[in-house]
């Protein structure tokens, strides 16, 4: 088995973002730890029938709620939260609140997810892109940053001495959404008789499908998105055509793969892959080091896999 930590900046992001892929690797017996590093305390309330008064007193529990309730839904075993405030999108007034990960210093940041790394020993990272041209939101700016650091500084002995044993990941990755995918789903919408969602700024937005140098086959593990969006009951407008338009069926015959950029490998891969574990050798389950137990399912359809273990860390 081989272990995937994924780093996201809001509750809902994992879901949007790489769900069937962390799906299919749990199913085929991998370790899957998600780090979410803001509370999501900023999010519209999308879903018209739960936009009340007492929703929006209770916001920051109900998004913990409803992240936990994706987690389980995608199968991941851990889940830990970095502990920061949502910072809010570009030049608003949530960009300059104190606890705001936008205004986090960078080097403590990073030394928050150094500790989660070196607990874990992630064989692969995946988080957000270089080129974030299309979505400039602070918090995943900042993902980005403390990604990259933590790939470098996990095993440097040198860096956050009380972090606990250095650990070196093998491998870093950037998700992203590429133009083929979208083409792919506006297509299909136009051959059901369906009407697109994608309108002409869909397709103004940077490609960047030359850098693509990973695509993972998640036909059978599609439907999982739709249940991990689901569960963040007042982030996801259920009605929304962009994520629930089309069937997951047809979603998945049109284009049946997650794609990735290859930032980093410390391990011989050839380009194109299919597998985010390319030229990673197996290892055993050493990640009840913290006492928690292993009970992830292999090889086993989605529908079926055990429950997950989900252990919740705040930082210290």
């Amino acid at each position: 088995m081989a272990r995937l930590l994924c780093v996201h900046a809001h509750p809902d992001d994992e879901a949007s973002k790489g769900a069937p892929t962390v799906a299919r690797y749990v199913a085929e017996g991998h370790r899957a730890r998600l780090v979410c590093a803001t509370g999501g305390e900023e999010g519209d309330i999308l879903n018209k029938a739960l936009d009340n008064d007492q929703v929006r007193a209770d916001l920051p529990a109900i998004r913990a709620r409803e992240l936990e309730a994706s987690v389980e839904a995608i199968g991941y075993h851990e889940l830990d939260w970095l502990g920061y405030r949502d910072s809010g999108m570009p030049d608003s007034e949530a960009n300059t609140h104190p606890d705001c990960f936008a205004m986090a210093d960078l080097d403590e940041a990073t030394g928050r997810l150094v500790a989660i790394v070196r607990r874990f020993r992630p064989n692969v990272i995946v988080t957000y892109s270089d080129d974030q041209q299309g979505y400039q939101h602070p918090d995943h700016l900042r993902v980005h940053d403390i990604s990259v650091l933590a790939f470098e500084r996990a095993g440097d002995e040198a860096w956050y001495p009380d972090a606990g044993p250095v650990w070196q990941p093998e491998k870093l990755y950037y998700s992203t959404w590429s133009r083929a995918r979208l083409i792919a789903h506006h297509e299909k919408f136009i051959e059901l008789g369906l009407e697109s969602p994608y309108d002409d700024r869909w397709f103004e937005r940077p490609s960047q499908d030359h850098r693509v140098t990973t695509k993972v086959d998640i036909g059978r593990w599609y439907g999982v998105r739709r249940a991990a969006l689901l569960a963040h009951a007042t982030q996801v407008d259920p009605d929304e055509k962009f994520w629930f338009g089309l069937p997951d069926q047809d979603a998945a015959a049109a284009y049946p793969y997650e794609d990735y950029i290859l930032a980093r490998s410390l391990v011989d891969t050839d380009l194109p892959e299919s597998d985010l574990f390319a030229g990673i050798a197996a290892t055993g389950d050493d990640a009840a080091r913290d006492g928690e137990a292993a009970t992830t399912p292999g090889g086993v359809d989605p529908a079926a896999a055990a429950d997950p273990v989900v252990a919740v860390r705040e930082p210290s």
